[in-house]
């Protein structure tokens, strides 16, 4: 059994930032990608970014420039920098992890973030 408790999320002004985290705990044997995604109101979920267990990073177009993505492989914790943020980046963030030789990813419960503007 694998568990994702994530944190961090909350009500921010446009212009402001967020930091995520996402720790994993449970029957973990090695980690292999970990990632954000997140769910817009009235929209599908979609890729916010993914960090490799080597480090290697890969963002959607909307959060370039703006968010950092990072992990610490000794605490089996994702995080995700928000900065300059807009009321667009509105949604439930989940994150998701890949467990090596595991079929399929875990998912957190989501960590809602709200920008006003």
């Amino acid at each position: 059994q694998v568990t994702l408790e994530e944190s961090g999320g909350g009500l921010v002004q446009a212009g402001g930032s967020l930091r995520l985290s996402c720790a994993a705990s449970g029957n973990i044997r090695s980690i292999a990608t970990m990632g954000w995604y997140r769910r817009p109101p009235g929209k599908q979920r979609e890729l916010v970014a993914t960090i490799a267990s080597g480090g290697s990073t890969d963002y959607a177009e909307s959060g370039k420039g703006r968010f950092t993505i990072s992990r610490d492989n000794a605490k089996n914790t994702v995080y995700l920098q928000m900065n300059s943020l807009k009321p667009e980046d509105t949604a439930v963030y989940y994150c998701t992890i890949r467990i090596l030789f595991d079929v399929n990813p875990y998912w957190g419960q989501g960590t809602q973030v709200t920008v006003s503007s």
